[in-house]
């Protein structure tokens, strides 16, 4: 079976992270890189995303390289990859191909409406920081979601109203025969 290395973006409160584990565990062996997780090991001089800077966007891309690099590392090793994170479709999937791993990338941006995503955001737990203040960054997102253009093979999923498991589903239909699991575990 081929293994699939699946880069997840979009729109924040989209469910990235869980449905990352969500598809990650579906395989023997599935990792699941986060890219906000490689960000915030930096321990001394941590940009905030929530006050924009030259800083953020120079340590969100060294997030995303060593995300790409983790990316190659576990795929080597015969690892289903799910890389995730609220960043550029271009930009990762740049990353992704100078590591050697375009060939195989299923790229995949989760859009659900604003709304849906506004409802989510306000349902969320286990945050360092009131999630309220994301509310006119959702706004802002969808917009550039909408402008953006996607790199070529990547896909658009409005997530709104699915599920998690649904949402893995429409992703695994994404991916080549030969990369798809077998039943849930």
């Amino acid at each position: 079976m081929a293994l699939p290395l699946v880069a997840l973006t979009g729109q924040l409160a989209a469910g990235k992270s869980t449905v990352a584990v969500a598809l990650s565990e579906r395989y023997p062996r599935g990792y699941h890189i986060e890219i906000d997780a490689l960000r915030e090991m930096v321990t001394a001089g941590r940009a905030s995303p929530l006050e924009w800077t030259a800083e953020t966007t120079r340590q969100f891309d060294l997030a995303v390289r060593a995300a790409a690099a983790l990316a190659a590392v576990y795929h080597a090793a015969r690892f289903a990859v799910v890389v995730e994170g609220t960043v550029d479709p271009a930009a990762l999937h740049g990353a992704l191909a100078e590591v050697g791993l375009g060939g195989v990338l299923t790229g995949v941006v989760l859009h659900p409406s604003v709304a849906a995503a506004r409802e989510r955001n306000r349902a969320r737990e286990g945050k360092d920081f009131d999630t309220g203040v994301l509310e006119g960054t959702i706004g802002r997102l969808d917009a550039d979601l909408r402008a953006g253009a996607l790199p070529d093979g990547w896909h658009r999923l409005d997530t709104s109203s699915q599920s998690v498991q649904e949402t893995v589903e429409a992703v695994l239909d994404l991916l080549p025969l030969d990369a798809r699991p077998g039943p849930p575990r």
